[in-house]
C-alpha cells in the first residue's frame, strides 16, 4: 500500500513548486517610489544658475586671480608691493583694464544726426545719418523733380512763378494767416507795437531784390565738395556722414542719399529689405568708429565697451538690431543699453525730472524718478525740428522768398534751410518785426549768389507749429509702415508685444480724434488721473484715509436669477441660455489694437503732451505731481530755439493756473548743450563701476544667447 504523500511532495513532483534563481524579469531599472513628504528641487532658484548672472561673476573671479598671479610673479623678481601692483597692471593691457574711459564708446543713434564719442572726450563728434550709395537718380530727381516742400500745380493765365500764396492750398493759407492773426492779437494784449502793414513790407522788398552775383575766387567761405575720380568706374560704391551731403548734384555717377533711421525708427520708405537697412546702418557706424574714433581695425573694438543709447518708447526690433550690428557684425567686446530720459538725468545731475526731447524728427517726453523711467509717462510724438525746417522755408516761400526755388531734396539746399533756421527762428515776441537778412547759396559749378530778404512772424510761427502741429506736413510719415519689418510679437502666443505705455495710448486717442478725458482736453483744470482706474485695481493712496467707515468687500454681490446683467467677455448677455456664447480671441484683439496704432500718426501739441506725461507719471500723487511740474527739463537740437522754453512754461501756465508757482521749465545745469546732455548722460553711466552693474553684455554670451539676454541685462522692463 502507498503511504499518502504531504503537499510539498506532491508539489515538487508535479513541478509546481516555486522556484527562485535570483533572475530579474526585465534589464529595464527599476526606480523606486520617492517619498512625497520630503521632495525639493532647486532648478533655477539661484542667480548662480542663470548664465546673464553667473558669467560676470566668473569674469570678475577670472580677473582676480590673474591680478593676484601678477602680483606674486612681481613679488618674486623683488619689486615692490606698489610696483607689483603697477607692473601686473601694464601686464594685462588695455583689454583688462575696466576703469578706462578711452576704452568706452558712447553710441546715441538719431533720425538725423548720430552722436559718438569716447568716455574720456569731454564733447561727441556729431556725425549726419546717412549714407549716398551709386544709384540711376538722385533723390531730386526722382519722382520727376518733385520739390520739397510739394508745390500745386496751377492752372491758368497766370503763370505759377506770380502766385507763390497758392502753391500750398487753401488749407495751409488759412491756418497760416489765422496762426498770424492770433500772434498779433496776443502781441496787442501784451503791449506790443504792431505794424499793420508789415506783411506788405515784407513781400514788395523780397519780390523786387535780386541775388548778387560773388565769383568762386572772391569767396573766401566757399566749400570743399566731396572729390570723385575721373574715371565713373573707378568712384566708390558709397559714401557715408559729410562727405555724402557734400556730393554734387551733378555728379557722375549719380549717388542718391539714403536716410536708415526716419521719425525714431527704421526707414521703410526708401528701403526694400531689411538686409538693405542693417547693411546701411552697419557702414555708417563703422566708418563712424574710424573716421571720428581712430579705431582703424575692427580687431581692436574687442577690448571697447559701447554704451548704447536707445529711446524711451522703443521697439524691440530697432534695439535687437543694433545690438546685433555691434555684437556680431562689428565685434564689440561689451554693450549696454541705455534709455534717452534716464541718460539725459544722468548727464544733468537731476534725481527727479520730466525729460522734454526735441529732436529732428521725434519729440520724447518721460518722467524720470530715482533713476528709473516711469513707463506710464513715456510718450513718443512724431515731429520735430524738421517739420520746423519745411514749415519755415513754405512760409518764406509764401511771402515771395527771392531764392523761390529752394528745394529741400537738393543737397545744398537742405543744409542751407538748417543753417537758415538756426540763425533766423525764434520763440521771442520782441524778435517778431520786419528785419533784412542775408544769407550765400553755394552750389557746385556755380557761382556764389548773395540773396537779401526780410522776414515778420515766420520766423516765430514755425515753431509754434510744435503747438498747433496741423500746420506741419504729415502726408508721408506712415507711407511704408510694417512693409519692410514687421513688429515684434510674442514668442509663445504671438500677440504684439512692443512696450506701451498709457500717456502714448492716450495720444492715439486723442490724434485719431476719440473722446479723450484730463490732460489732452483743451480746456479747464486737470484732474489728477487722466485716466480711470481698470476694474479691480485698488488704490494704496485709498488705505490712507483715516477715521472713515470701514469699506464693504471688494468682491462684487452676485447677481439676482433671471437678469441681463451684461459680461464685458463675451458679446452677449448673460441670462439667456439660448443664445450662442461667443467668446474673444485676446491675441486677436492685440493684434487688431497694434495694427490701429501703426495706422494712426502719434501727433498732438507739445504742452498738452507734456502734461498728460507728468499726470501719469505721477498717478494721483500730489507730491510728486509738483515735483515733476517743477523740474520739465528742454534736451535735443529743436529746444536750442531762443524763447522756446519761456514760451512753454507761460503755455504750461495758462492751462494749469493752479499749478503756476511750481512750474518750471529750465534748461540743462552747468551750461551745457542741450543737443549732448543724452551724450553726457550715457558716458557718466558707462563710467560707472562695472561690479556694481550687472547691465554690460559679453559677446561670449551674446554668441550663445543672443536677444534673450535682455530679460535679465536690462535696467529696465523689456
Amino acid at each position: 500500500m502507498v503511504g499518502k504523500k504531504s503537499g510539498r511532495a506532491q508539489l515538487r513532483e508535479e513541478g509546481l513548486a516555486r522556484t527562485d534563481n535570483n533572475l530579474e524579469q526585465t534589464t529595464w531599472p527599476v526606480v523606486s517610489m520617492i517619498n512625497q513628504k520630503n521632495y525639493y528641487t532647486e532648478f533655477l532658484k539661484r542667480d548662480e544658475q542663470y548664465l546673464a548672472v553667473r558669467y560676470p561673476q566668473e569674469e570678475e573671479r577670472a580677473r582676480m586671480v590673474r591680478e593676484a598671479r601678477d602680483k606674486d610673479r612681481a613679488l618674486a623678481k623683488g619689486v615692490s608691493t606698489t610696483e607689483a601692483t603697477d607692473e601686473a597692471a601694464d601686464e594685462a593691457g588695455p583689454s583688462h583694464s575696466r576703469d578706462d574711459p578711452s576704452k568706452l564708446i558712447v553710441l546715441h543713434v538719431g533720425s538725423q544726426n548720430l552722436r559718438i564719442g569716447l568716455g574720456s572726450d569731454a564733447l561727441p563728434k556729431s556725425v549726419p545719418m546717412v549714407i549716398a550709395r551709386r544709384w540711376e537718380q538722385s533723390e531730386s530727381e526722382e519722382n520727376e523733380g518733385e520739390p520739397s516742400p510739394k508745390r500745386l500745380k496751377l492752372e491758368g493765365a497766370v503763370p505759377a512763378d506770380a502766385l507763390p500764396e497758392k502753391w500750398f492750398g487753401e488749407d495751409f493759407a488759412d491756418q497760416y494767416m489765422a496762426m498770424s492773426s492770433e500772434l498779433r492779437t496776443r502781441m496787442r494784449s501784451n503791449k506790443r507795437r504792431v505794424l499793420p502793414n508789415s506783411k506788405d513790407l515784407v513781400t514788395n522788398f523780397n519780390r523786387r531784390t535780386p541775388p548778387e552775383i560773388i565769383s568762386e575766387h572772391n569767396d573766401v567761405d566757399r566749400i570743399d565738395w566731396t572729390e570723385l575720380p575721373t574715371d565713373p568706374k573707378k568712384a566708390p560704391e558709397y559714401f557715408t556722414g559729410r562727405a555724402a551731403l557734400r556730393i554734387p548734384e551733378n555728379s557722375n555717377p549719380r549717388y542718391k542719399l539714403f536716410w536708415p533711421i526716419r521719425n525714431g525708427t527704421f526707414n521703410e520708405v526708401d528701403y526694400a529689405g531689411r538686409n538693405q537697412i542693417y547693411h546701411d546702418l552697419s557702414k555708417i557706424v563703422e566708418d563712424a568708429f574710424r573716421s571720428q574714433l581712430g579705431i582703424t581695425s575692427l580687431k581692436d573694438l574687442g577690448n571697447y565697451k559701447c554704451v548704447f543709447i536707445i529711446p524711451d518708447l522703443y521697439e524691440r526690433v530697432y534695439v535687437t538690431m543694433i545690438l546685433d550690428i555691434l555684437m556680431r557684425d562689428l565685434g564689440v567686446g561689451k554693450v549696454s543699453l541705455q534709455q534717452e530720459s534716464l541718460s539725459a538725468t544722468f548727464g544733468a545731475g537731476y534725481g527727479i525730472a520730466c525729460v522734454v526731447d526735441i529732436g529732428a524728427q521725434k519729440s520724447s517726453i518721460c518722467c524720470v524718478d530715482e533713476g528709473l523711467c516711469i513707463e506710464e509717462s513715456r510718450v513718443n510724438l512724431k515731429m520735430g525740428g524738421a517739420d520746423v525746417t519745411e514749415t519755415f522755408i513754405k512760409m518764406m516761400l509764401y511771402g515771395h522768398f527771392p531764392y523761390s526755388d529752394m528745394n529741400l531734396n537738393r543737397r545744398y539746399d537742405f543744409l542751407l534751410a538748417e543753417e537758415l533756421k538756426q540763425k533766423f527762428c525764434s520763440m521771442d515776441e520782441d524778435s517778431v518785426t520786419v528785419k533784412t537778412w542775408d544769407f550765400h547759396l553755394r552750389a557746385s559749378g556755380q557761382d556764389t549768389r548773395k540773396y537779401t530778404f526780410k522776414t515778420y512772424d515766420e520766423t516765430m510761427l514755425s515753431v509754434m507749429g510744435l503747438f498747433k502741429p496741423s500746420i506741419f506736413d504729415h502726408s508721408k510719415k506712415l507711407d511704408g509702415r510694417r512693409t519692410v519689418i514687421p513688429r515684434s510679437v510674442d514668442l509663445y502666443d504671438g500677440s504684439p508685444n512692443d512696450p506701451i505705455s498709457q500717456a502714448q495710448v492716450t495720444v492715439y486717442e486723442a490724434a485719431a480724434g476719440k473722446p479723450v478725458n484730463g490732460a489732452l482736453e483743451s480746456g479747464g483744470t486737470t484732474a489728477v488721473a487722466s485716466t480711470p482706474q481698470r476694474p479691480g485695481q485698488l488704490n494704496p493712496l485709498n488705505r490712507l484715509n483715516d477715521n472713515e467707515t470701514p469699506r464693504s468687500s471688494v468682491a462684487g454681490s452676485p447677481a439676482p436669477e433671471g437678469t441681463s446683467t451684461p459680461n464685458p467677455d463675451r458679446d452677449t448677455p448673460m441670462g439667456d441660455g439660448e443664445q450662442t456664447l461667443i467668446f474673444r480671441d485676446p491675441v486677436l484683439e492685440k493684434t487688431k489694437i497694434a495694427d490701429e496704432r501703426d495706422r494712426t500718426l502719434p501727433i498732438v501739441p507739445l504742452d498738452q503732451a507734456i502734461l498728460e506725461s507728468v499726470t501719469q507719471g505721477a498717478r494721483g500723487d500730489e507730491r510728486k505731481l509738483r515735483d515733476f511740474l517743477g523740474g520739465i527739463m528742454l534736451v535735443g537740437g529743436a529746444s536750442k530755439t531762443p524763447g522756446l522754453r519761456e514760451f512753454l512754461e507761460t503755455r504750461l501756465r495758462e492751462q494749469r493756473p493752479f499749478y503756476g508757482k511750481e512750474i518750471l521749465v529750465g534748461p540743462p545745469p552747468r551750461e551745457f548743450d542741450p543737443q549732448v546732455v543724452i551724450w553726457k548722460g550715457g558716458s557718466v553711466f558707462g563710467r560707472l563701476s562695472p561690479a556694481g552693474n550687472d547691465s554690460w553684455i559679453s559677446k561670449a554670451e551674446y554668441d550663445m544667447l543672443g536677444g534673450r539676454l535682455l530679460n535679465n541685462k536690462c535696467m529696465f522692463a523689456w
